[in-house]
């Protein structure tokens, strides 16, 4: 039972990070297009790398967590 809520614990908190990230870069995001419409080809290139490494950020974190709960 306590095995089963650590593995769930640490994989929320090893998702929730990467995700409170890619929410804050897609909120900036939208502000910046806003304020610059004419600058949105270098803010989704900024935007589409920040999502890539966010999400390499939480894959990585649930194959250590695969790999210590294994």
């Amino acid at each position: 039972m306590i095995y089963n809520l650590t593995i769930i614990l640490v994989m929320l908190l090893s998702t929730l990070g990467p995700a409170a990230v890619i929410g804050a870069v897609g909120y900036a995001a939208v502000q910046g297009v806003a304020r610059n419409p004419s600058a949105s080809p270098k803010i989704l290139l900024a935007m589409i790398l920040a999502f890539l490494f966010a999400e390499a950020i939480a894959v990585l974190a649930l194959l250590m967590v695969y790999s210590l709960f294994k």
